[in-house]
C-alpha cells in the first residue's frame, strides 16, 4: 500500500483508506470492514501511510459490529482511539454497521457522540436516503454535529443537490451528464450505469428501455437528442488529431484513424505513414469489429486482395508484449509488410489492425458496414 500511494501522492489531494466496505469480496480478502475488529493492523496500515506520503491520509470505517448494540458506541470509540493515535488527517464514519443495509435508518447519535469525543475531525456519512437538496446537506451536517458529510448514493441520483438554489430538473442533468462523458470519451457501460442510476424507478419508462437497449454512445445520445453533439465533438477530435505531429500520437497512445467519425473515414485514404527501420510501413490504427459486417472484415478484403494479386495468402507474425499481454502483428503481402504503430488487446484484434494498415496504403476501400438508410415517407 506504501508503494501505491507514493506513486499516486502526485495525482491527488489526499489518500483515503476505506476500512468501511461490507462486500463479500473485501470481507473474504481481509479489506474493508474485515479490519473493524483488527485494531493493532489498522494501527499499522494507517501510521505506515502516513509517514510514508506527504499527502493528508484519511480512514473510513463503519459503526462496529458488536452483538450488544449498547456497546456499539464504546467499541466503536476504542476504535476511533486507536485511529487518532495514528496521525491521520480526519475518519469518516458510515452510521451503519458491516450487516445493517441502505435500508436502516443512519444512527445519527452514534456519529455524533463520536464528532463530541474525537480529537480529529470526523467526517459522517449513510445519510443518503434523508437527502435531496442543499438544504438536507446542511440538515445531516448538523444531525450529525460533525465536521463534514460524505454522499455517494444521492450524488449519484442527482448531482445538482450539490446547488444553494435547488436542484435541477433530472432531464437537464442527465443531458448535461451525457454531453460530459461524450467530452470525456467515457466507455458507454460506466455512462450507461451512471444514467441508470440518475433515472431509477424512471427506468420502466420509455428513456429507459431505450437505455439498456442502447449499445454505444451514438445511441445513448439519440435518446435525449443529443447526437449532433456527440458529431461536433467527434469532428473537433478528428481536426486535433490530424494536427498532433506523429510521434507525438504514438507516444500518446492516439489512434489517429480511429478518432474520425465513420463518414470522415470513407472520405480519407488514411492518416500519415511511417516506415520502421526495419522497413515495415506503419500507421496508428486499431480495428473495431463493431464498424464491419460479421462475414467481411478487413483481413478477409485482404485475402481476397493478396490471392488475386499475389497468388498467395497474407502472412501474419504476431508477437506478445509479456508485462501487459498486449499484442502486435506484421502482415506480408507480397513483399512488403504493413503493422499499427499500436498495441491490440488480443491476437486477433491486432491482425485485423495490421491488416487495415495494408488496405489503406494499397488504396482498397475497407470493408465498412453500410450507413443506416433514413427512412422516407411514401405516399400512399
Amino acid at each position: 500500500m506504501i508503494m501505491y500511494g507514493l506513486s499516486r501522492e502526485g495525482d491527488v489531494a489526499g489518500i483515503d483508506v476505506n476500512m468501511g466496505c461490507p462486500k463479500e469480496f473485501s470481507l473474504k480478502g481481509g479489506m474493508g470492514a474485515a479490519l473493524l475488529t483488527q485494531p493493532e493492523k489498522v494501527r499499522e496500515i494507517l501510521t505506515t501511510l502516513v509517514e510514508g506520503v506527504s499527502k493528508p491520509v484519511t480512514c473510513k470505517i463503519r459503526i462496529l459490529p458488536t452483538v450488544c448494540e449498547e456497546k456499539r458506541l464504546e467499541e466503536t470509540l476504542e476504535l476511533v482511539s486507536v485511529i487518532e493515535t495514528t496521525g491521520v488527517a480526519a475518519i469518516g464514519i458510515h452510521g451503519r454497521t458491516m450487516k445493517e443495509r441502505s435500508t436502516t435508518p443512519c444512527h445519527y447519535d452514534i456519529i455524533r457522540e463520536i464528532s463530541r469525543k474525537a480529537s480529529v475531525p470526523i467526517i459522517a456519512n449513510g445519510g443518503s436516503g434523508d437527502v435531496a437538496t442543499y438544504e438536507d446537506v446542511a440538515r445531516f451536517k448538523s444531525r450529525a454535529e460533525c465536521s463534514s458529510v460524505m454522499l455517494a448514493r444521492c450524488a449519484q441520483w442527482n448531482p445538482s443537490i450539490f446547488r444553494k438554489e435547488g436542484p435541477l430538473p433530472l432531464d437537464e442533468v442527465i443531458k448535461d451528464y451525457v454531453r460530459l462523458a461524450v467530452d470525456c470519451d467515457n466507455n458507454t457501460s460506466n455512462t450507461k450505469y451512471c444514467v441508470a442510476q440518475m433515472l431509477q424507478s424512471a427506468m420502466e419508462g420509455a428513456p429507459g428501455k431505450a437505455l439498456l437497449a442502447a449499445a454505444n454512445m451514438r445511441e445513448i445520445c439519440e435518446v435525449w437528442g443529443l447526437v449532433p453533439y456527440l458529431d461536433s465533438v467527434l469532428e473537433k477530435r478528428e481536426r486535433l488529431a490530424e494536427s498532433l505531429p506523429l510521434q507525438l500520437q504514438k507516444e500518446l497512445g492516439v489512434a489517429t484513424f480511429n478518432l474520425m467519425t465513420s463518414s470522415a473515414k470513407r472520405r480519407r485514404a488514411g492518416p500519415d505513414v511511417e516506415v520502421t527501420e526495419e522497413g515495415v510501413t506503419e500507421m496508428l490504427v486499431t480495428y473495431d469489429r463493431r464498424e464491419f459486417p460479421v462475414d467481411k472484415t478487413p483481413k478477409t478484403s485482404l485475402y481476397v486482395y493478396s490471392r488475386r494479386h499475389h497468388g498467395s495468402a497474407p502472412r501474419y507474425k504476431t508477437v506478445e508484449r509479456s508485462r501487459d499481454r498486449q499484442f502486435k502483428s506484421v502482415v506480408t503481402v507480397g513483399d512488403r509488410t504493413y503493422s499499427s504503430s499500436l498495441w491490440a488487446k488480443s491476437k486477433r484484434n491486432a491482425e485485423q489492425s495490421a491488416a487495415t494498415v495494408a488496405l489503406l496504403v494499397l488504396g482498397k476501400e475497407l470493408p465498412y458496414k453500410a450507413p443506416p438508410q433514413t427512412p422516407t415517407n411514401t405516399p400512399r
